[in-house]
């Protein structure tokens, strides 16, 4: 799935799902380290899991962030 990030210095998320579990997950944009550390700590998790750990997260003073865009991106993929 690819995703367009809103609020963020991320442009664009894209990931895949087998089995429930996150899978090549890649950020365009954004903290390199953090986006990079984010996406391999997700990788293999269960979407529920995922979404229920970065939902939320705020980034300073913006209400979102890169992990709560993941989360959101991840609400729009299964639809709720």
């Amino acid at each position: 799935m690819r995703y367009k990030t809103k609020g963020v210095c991320s442009q664009e998320i894209t990931f895949d799902v087998q089995d429930n579990k996150l899978t090549n997950v890649q950020f365009v944009g954004g903290c390199a380290g953090n986006t990079q550390g984010v996406a391999r700590l997700v990788e293999g998790m269960e979407v529920d899991e995922a979404i229920r750990r970065l939902d939320g997260i705020q980034c300073g003073p913006r209400p979102t962030s890169c992990p709560d865009q993941l989360a959101r991106a991840l609400k729009q993929f299964k639809g709720i």
